[in-house]
C-alpha cells in the first residue's frame, strides 16, 4: 500500500486543477463535491499508509515522486517520507480538512466566488500535505511556503470589504490591522519574517551537514553528539524564529488574531488542522538538534509559556467571538510549543491532535452562531455586528444543536475531565512539574505556574462566552430572530464533538497509543508518567475558571449590547489593558510601521521627487537636454547643417543645368555614339584586364 503514498498529493491537486478549469461551468453542488471529494480522497490514502505502516512494524517508508534538485552535493529529491509521525500529521489534515470542506459548502453558499474559495482550500490542504510529507527541509520549506501563501488568499478572500468593525476597535478607533485585504498581507508579511529564520537555519545545515534529508541531518547530529551542541543551539534558535511566524508565539503572534478577517472554514483550517500546527511539527522533526541544546530547548519553553499566558489574558476582555477563540488558539499553541520544548514531544503532539478537534470545532460552531444571527439580522433589516457577543444573548433555544456543540468544545478547551482537552494538557503540565519539581530546572517551575495560570484564563474566557453567546436574554433584534444552521453544517459539528469528547483515547494513561505509535520515529518520542497530583490541581484550576466566570456573568447577567462588562469593576484599568490586547499592535504601530510608512514617505518625496525628480531630472537631466537641444537646433542644424546641405544642393543644380544639359542634343546619333563610345570603353577594359 506504500505505492499508493504518492496520491495523498495527486488528490488535492486534482481537486485544484479540476474547480480551477471547470468551475466557472459547474454550479455549488458539483464544485464542492470535487474540493470535499479531494481531501476525502487524501484521508483514505492517510489511512491506508497508517494501515501498512502498522503491518511492516512502523519501519518508515520513502516514495520518491521525482528527481528535484541535482547540483553538486545538494541533491534534494521530491520525496514523501512515511513514518508514524508524517502520517499522524497527514491524518490529521485530511481528517479535519474534510470536515471543513463540508461545513464550507454549506457556509459558502451564495458567494460569488464560490469555486475560487474551493481552489484555495484544497491548494492548501496540498501545501500541508508537503510540508508534513516531505523527506527533506527543502520539500519542507516548499510546503511552508505554501502555506503562507494560501494563508494570504484565504484570509483576504473577502478583500473588497472588511471595514473595521465595532468590535475590532477601542476607544473608537480602529485597530491597527483592521480590514481584510490588510489582514492577509499582515499575515504574509509577519510570517516571511519567521520564515527568513527558518531558511538561514536551512542554509546552516547544508553547509555543515551537506544534506538536507531528514536521515541524514538526523545521524550527523547523533554521531556528533556534544561536539555540535553550539552548531545545534544556532539551528534550533533559528528554527524557533520560523515556529513563532508559522505558530504565532511572541513576538511574532500579531497576524492571527487579525487572520479572522477570512470565512470562518478558514479560521478552522488555519487555527486548528494546518497552517499554525507546522511549527509544532517543526521542531518534534527536529528533535534531534533540539536534545543537544538545552538552551534552546528552554528559550522555546519559555516562549511558549509565556505566550499562552499572555494570550490567554487577552482573551478575557474580547468581544469578537472568533477573535477570543483566536487568542484561545495563540495561547494553546504556547502550551504545544512550551511542551516540545520541556522535551514532551509526545505531549505536544497529543495536544496538537485534540486541540485540532475541539478548535476546528469552536471556530465552525462559532460560524453556525454568526450565520445564524446574520440571518436574523437579514429578516429584520437590524444593523449589527454579527460577530460581536455583547448583540448575542439567548441562542441557546435558538440554535440548539450549535450551543450543545459548542459547550462540548468550551469544556474539552478548559480542560474538564473526562474530555479530550483534559488529558492532553494534563499531560503537558504533568511535563512541566516534572522538569521543575523532579529535575529541578527554574525555568520547569515558571513555565507550569504561566501554563496553570493559562489553563485558569481558558476555563474563564470560555465560560464568559458561553454565557454571553447562548443564555441571558437576545440583547439585539438580530439574536432574538436567530435560526439553527442547516444540517449541511451541523453534520461536522457533531462529529468533532465526538472526536472532542472520544480523543483522549489516543493516549490515556497506563495505555500510550500515540505515545508507541510515535516512538518508532524518534527515540526521543517519550510518554511522561500520569500524575495524579498535576492532575487534580488542573482539574481544580478549570473548576475554578468555570465558577468564576459563572458567578461573574451568569448571576449578573448583561442586559443591553452597551452595558459595561461585568468583569470591568474587578480589573478596573487592567481591563482596558486585556482589552487593548496589551497594546501589542500599537506597540508595533509606533516603533516599526510608523517609522517605516515615514521612511517610505520621505524616500518617495523628499529623495525621489524633490532631490532626485525636481533637483536632478528637472534642474540637471531635463534642463541640459533643453540647453543642448536649442544649441543642436538652432547654431548646429540651422547655421552649420543647413547651409551644407543647401550649398551642395546648389552645387548640383549648377553642375545639372549648366554643364549636364549641353550633353542632352535631342539627336538619336548623338545617343547612339554614346552608347558605341561606352561599349568600346568596356572591352577595352575587359580587354586589358585579361592581358
Amino acid at each position: 500500500m506504500f505505492d499508493l503514498a504518492p496520491l495523498v498529493l495527486a488528490f488535492p491537486i486534482a481537486g485544484v486543477l479540476l474547480n480551477l478549469l471547470f468551475g466557472r461551468y459547474l454550479n455549488e453542488r458539483w464544485i464542492s463535491i470535487i474540493g470535499v471529494a479531494a481531501v476525502a480522497g487524501a484521508f483514505v490514502v492517510a489511512i491506508l499508509q497508517a494501515l501498512a505502516l502498522a503491518a511492516s512494524g512502523q519501519h518508515a517508508h520513502l516514495a520518491l515522486l521525482a528527481n528535484w534538485i541535482e547540483v553538486g552535493q545538494l541533491q534534494a529529491p521530491w520525496q514523501l517520507r512515511i513514518d508514524t509521525l508524517s502520517v499522524t500529521m497527514m491524518l490529521l489534515v485530511t481528517g479535519v480538512g474534510m470536515l471543513i470542506h463540508i461545513y464550507a459548502s454549506g457556509y459558502m453558499h451564495g458567494d460569488a466566488r464560490f469555486a475560487r474559495f474551493f481552489i484555495y482550500l484544497n491548494l492548501f490542504i496540498t501545501a500541508m500535505l508537503v510540508l508534513v510529507g516531505g523527506d527533506n527541509y527543502l520539500m519542507l520549506f516548499v510546503g511552508w511556503e505554501g502555506v503562507g501563501l494560501c494563508s494570504f488568499l484565504l484570509i483576504g478572500f473577502w478583500y473588497d470589504a472588511g471595514e473595521p468593525s465595532a468590535s475590532a476597535r477601542v476607544g473608537g478607533e480602529p485597530q491597527a490591522g483592521a480590514g481584510n485585504a490588510r489582514a492577509g498581507r499582515k499575515a504574509f508579511v509577519v510570517n516571511r519574517i519567521g520564515d527568513f529564520g527558518l531558511l538561514l537555519a536551512i542554509f546552516i545545515l547544508f553547509w555543515q551537514v551537506g544534506s538536507l534529508q531528514f536521515d541524514a541531518v538526523a545521524e550527523y547530529f547523533a554521531a556528533q553528539g556534544a561536539a555540535v551542541g553550539g552548531l545545534a543551539t544556532v539551528i534550533t534558535l533559528l528554527l524557533l524564529v520560523g515556529v513563532c511566524g508559522k505558530s504565532a508565539q511572541i513576538p511574532l503572534f500579531i497576524w492571527l488574531p487579525d487572520a479572522m478577517a477570512g470565512p470562518t472554514p478558514v479560521s478552522a483550517l488555519i487555527h486548528a488542522a494546518t497552517m499554525v500546527t507546522a511549527g509544532i511539527y517543526l521542531v518534534a522533526r527536529s528533535a534531534v538538534m533540539f536534545e543537544l541544546a538545552p538552551v534552546s530547548q528552554m528559550v522555546v519553553a519559555l516562549v511558549g509559556a509565556t505566550t499562552a499566558f499572555m494570550a490567554g489574558t487577552i482573551a478575557l476582555a474580547q468581544y469578537d467571538i472568533k477573535r477570543v477563540l483566536a487568542y484561545s488558539t495563540i495561547s494553546q499553541l504556547g502550551f504545544m510549543v512550551a511542551a516540545v520544548g520541556l522535551g514532551g514531544y509526545v505531549a505536544g503532539m497529543f495536544h496538537l491532535l485534540t486541540h485540532a478537534f475541539f478548535k476546528a470545532l469552536l471556530f465552525l460552531s462559532a460560524g453556525s452562531v454568526i450565520h445564524g444571527v446574520e440571518h436574523g439580522a437579514h429578516a429584520t433589516h437590524a444593523h449589527v455586528d454579527a460577530q460581536d457577543m455583547r448583540v448575542m444573548g439567548g441562542l441557546r433555544n435558538k440554535m440548539p444543536v450549535t450551543f450543545w456543540v459548542y459547550l462540548i468544545g468550551s469544556l474539552a478547551l478548559a480542560g474538564v475531565f473526562p474530555l479530550a482537552g483534559f488529558w492532553s494538557k494534563d499531560e503537558i503540565l504533568a511535563d512541566a512539574w516534572h522538569v521543575g519539581m523532579v529535575e529541578g530546572h527554574w525555568h520547569g517551575v515558571l513555565v507550569y505556574a504561566l501554563l496553570a495560570l493559562a489553563a485558569f484564563s481558558t476555563a474563564l474566557y470560555m465560560t464568559r462566552q458561553i454565557i454571553l453567546v447562548f443564555f441571558g436574554a437576545a440583547r439585539s433584534e438580530a439574536a432574538a430572530h436567530a435560526h439553527e444552521s442547516p444540517p449541511l453544517m451541523t453534520a461536522p459539528l457533531v462529529i468533532l464533538a465526538l472526536l472532542s469528547v472520544l480523543g483522549g483515547l489516543l493516549n490515556l494513561p497506563g495505555w500510550h497509543a500515540l505515545g508507541t505509535w510515535l516512538e518508532h520515529t524518534h527515540e526521543y518520542f517519550h510518554t511522561g508518567a500520569f500524575n495524579p497530583l498535576v492532575a487534580g490541581i488542573s482539574t481544580a484550576v478549570a473548576l475554578a475558571g468555570i465558577a468564576l466566570g459563572y458567578r461573574v456573568y451568569y448571576l449578573a447577567p448583561r442586559t443591553t449590547a452597551d452595558a459595561a462588562d461585568q468583569l470591568q469593576p474587578a480589573l478596573g484599568s487592567m481591563f482596558g489593558f486585556l482589552r487593548g490586547k496589551w497594546f501589542v499592535d500599537e506597540l508595533y504601530d509606533a516603533v516599526i510601521v510608523r517609522p517605516f510608512e515615514r521612511g517610505a514617505r520621505s524616500l518617495a518625496f523628499a529623495l525621489d521627487w524633490d532631490l532626485w525628480h525636481d533637483g536632478f531630472h528637472d534642474s540637471v537631466l531635463a534642463a541640459g537636454f533643453r540647453t543642448l537641444a536649442a544649441f543642436l537646433s538652432g547654431p548646429v542644424d540651422k547655421t552649420v547643417i543647413d547651409r551644407l546641405f543647401d550649398g551642395l544642393a546648389g552645387a548640383v543644380r549648377v553642375l545639372g543645368s549648366r554643364n549636364l544639359q549641353r550633353v542632352q542634343t535631342g539627336y538619336v546619333r548623338n545617343y547612339a555614339l554614346g552608347v558605341v563610345l561606352g561599349v568600346v570603353a568596356v572591352m577595352g577594359y575587359f580587354v586589358s584586364r585579361s592581358a
